[in-house]
């Protein structure tokens, strides 16, 4: 077995060990709001469930290991003592890893990631519409765990208020494990579905992804792509020139044979079919090309 001393390694390569070593995590999808309420919304895998008496939820924003810089949910539970934990199944894992990008302060999650702002009853932060569980919590304590890069904050949570979706129940009115369909963190890229196995998520782009609220009408209201479409389609730096898409599909005539005479449905289903096999780029020509 290799050692390693904690002492002698960098942050980023012992995170990067930490995170691949304990797995699953459980994904705590906050939901927070500024003093001026301006929502924000990100996902965390330093997260689970301590007591049930009071009921009690923890997680961690971590301070960035690159710049020691700390994340808004932070400041924002910090700031207002309040956060929504939504439970993150397999129908909206891309559009929470979109969520994970780093957008500038001001700008709303809910809108890039395509997910719908519902109010909370108790605190002013919203809840995820499409989350199959939606906690309203109250912040009893943040335990800062050290002032260096990578270091974690408790964020001590005590729910106020729980939220259930019907559709996820059994006949005895419990939650059915294999209904709620959650998804767990594993290091990498690499997630865990709970009712089926292992299966990867790319991170958002380095740069910053166009986000769902910005993509064309069309495709933004199409009856064909689901929530992880959208998120695949707006986790791109750019969109296509019209020109070179329209080069792309000229130069490959079993994609122009196929789209050709087509309707829009035929069109948006074609495209899901590389969406599928994780093929953003041919997708998005195939898209860029009618527009």
């Amino acid at each position: 077995m290799i050692r390693i001393d904690p002492l002698e390694v960098s942050t980023g390569k012992l995170h990067g060990m930490m995170l691949g070593a304990i797995g699953p995590r459980p994904i705590a999808f906050a939901s927070t709001v500024d003093k001026e309420g301006s929502p924000n919304l990100s996902p965390f895998s330093f997260f689970n469930v301590f007591s049930a008496n009071p009921p009690i939820l923890i997680f961690s924003p971590a301070r960035r290991v690159r710049d020691n810089s700390t994340k808004h949910t932070l400041e924002n539970v910090i700031a207002t003592d309040e956060v929504v934990i939504n439970i993150v199944n397999y129908d909206i894992v891309q559009q929470m890893s979109l969520s994970s990008t780093e957008y500038p302060e001001g700008v709303n999650e809910f809108e890039k990631a395509g997910l719908t702002m519902l109010p909370s009853e108790k605190i002013k932060s919203f809840r995820v519409a499409e989350a199959p569980v939606q906690f309203e919590c109250k912040v009893n304590e943040v335990v800062s765990l050290g002032d260096n890069g990578g270091a974690g904050n408790l964020v001590i949570c005590e729910v106020l208020l729980m939220h259930v979706k019907e559709d996820i129940l059994d006949a005895n009115g419990k939650i059915d494990q294999y209904k709620i369909d959650q998804v767990a963190r594993m290091g990498g890229n690499w997630y865990s579905r709970a009712n089926m196995g292992m299966f990867e998520v790319p991170k958002p782009l380095s740069t910053i992804g166009i986000g769902i609220d910005v993509l064309p009408i069309h495709i933004k209201n199409s009856s064909v792509f689901t929530g992880n479409d959208l998120g695949k389609l707006g986790n791109i730096e750019s969109i296509p020139e019209i020109n070179k898409a329209k080069d792309f599909v000229n130069n490959n005539s079993d994609i122009k044979d196929k789209i050709q005479g087509a309707n829009l449905i035929e069109i948006h289903k074609f495209a899901q079919q590389y969406l599928d096999k994780d093929d953003i780029q041919t997708a998005w020509n195939i898209l860029a090309a009618i527009q």
